[in-house]
Formats: structure tokens, C-alpha cells, sequence
């Protein structure tokens, strides 16, 4: 059976929930994307957050409508994709499983490994080309794709990944036993219930 484009709607709510319901997704940016296996969730009231302190011109999509694309700059050097769900909330993609465009991923990322192409955020965004010019941009519709889960999965979830604040917040969800995370679950992670 087929599966269904996400609408705006889908991402209209806590973000815990959009996470959850990310795992197993797929992503396509034009020709480009595969099975998400990995994320990250992030609110206004989450001191990790870039909405913890509230609008500015850099995260000011992160406070528009939800289902959009929010792209920034880690540390000056690497694009993070993240989809916006209620206002000051979004969910950053932190791996995929390659799926279609192998060819044009590897000679982006010019790496031949099929895990390094999307295992991690900034690895992520060259692989798909996601730069700032996808910031704010639908994500249904072009480039983007996004068909739901072909069947519910129980994520295995843990702290999240590359932060200073927040540390503690179990709010990193992922594919159990995926080959293409961007780093182990510990193994005290445990799936989380629907």
C-alpha cells in the first residue's frame, strides 16, 4: 500500500509527536532522499532550542506556519534541516537511510560509503543539497516529499546529541538497530510506546 504525502496538518503538533511519527518516514528533495531514521526535538520552552529566547531574523520561520522547512548554519560550517511544528517548535532530521539518488549524494558528500551520506545533520543537508535557499520553504511541496511511515514504528529514544543545555531531555528518537544512525543509542534506550 502506498504511502501519503504529509500535509501541514501532520505537523501541527507537539513535536514530540511529529518526531515520533517521523521515524520511518521518507524524505525526498528532488531527486534526492530515503527512510528517516533519526531526529531531534526542540520547543520554545527548551533552553537547546534557537526559539527558547524568542523571534529573531534568524529563526523567525521557526514561528510561521507549521510545515515548513527551517535551514541554518551549525557553527558556521554545516546546513540542519529541521521541519517547523507549532510555533517555536521543529524537529531537526539527523539521518536518513539512502533510498533513491545514491549517485548524486556520493558525489555531493564525495564519499563512496553509503552510511556516511546522511549519517548526521551537515551530512545530511550536502548529501540533499539543502542550503539556506530551502529555508522557509513548504515542505509539501517542490523540492520536497515527505510520504508518511507505511506502518507505525516504536522509536528507541535517547538524550540529545551536541548540546550544552538541555542535555538530560530524552528527545533524540531512532530507527532500533539502524546501520545509518549518526551514533548509537545507548543501550538503556528503550522504544516508546505509539
Amino acid at each position: 500500500m502506498p504511502s501519503s504525502a504529509l500535509s501541514p496538518a501532520f505537523f501541527d503538533r507537539h513535536v514530540c509527536l511529529v518526531a515520533r511519527g517521523l521515524i520511518g518516514a521518507a524524505l525526498f528533495v528532488g531527486e534526492t532522499g530515503g527512510t528517516i531514521i533519526e531526529v531531534e526535538a526542540y520547543d520554545r520552552d527548551d533552553p537547546a532550542s534557537h526559539a527558547y529566547r524568542g523571534p529573531t531574523p534568524r529563526n523567525q520561520v521557526m514561528f510561521g506556519p507549521p510545515g515548513r522547512a527551517y535551514v541554518y548554519r551549525s557553527y558556521g560550517v554545516h546546513w540542519c534541516l529541521n521541519f517547523v511544528c507549532k510555533p517555536g517548535s521543529a524537529v531537526l532530521i539527523r539521518a536518513l537511510e539512502p533510498t533513491e539518488g545514491a549517485g548524486i549524494m556520493r558525489e555531493r558528500r564525495r564519499r563512496d560509503d553509503i552510511r556516511l551520506l546522511c549519517s548526521g545533520p551537515g551530512r545530511l543537508c550536502q548529501a540533499l543539497g539543502i542550503d539556506s535557499e530551502t529555508n522557509g520553504l513548504a515542505l509539501d511541496e517542490p523540492p520536497f516529499r515527505i510520504l508518511a511511515a507505511p506502518s507505525p514504528l516504536d522509536p528507541v529514544i535517547g538524550t540529545r546529541i551536541g548540546i550544552t543545555r538541555g542535555v538530560e531531555t530524552l528527545w533524540r528518537y531512532g530507527l532500533n538497530g539502524s546501520r545509518f544512525l549518526s551514533r548509537p543509542f545507548p543501550k538503556m534506550a528503550k522504544p516508546v510506546a505509539g
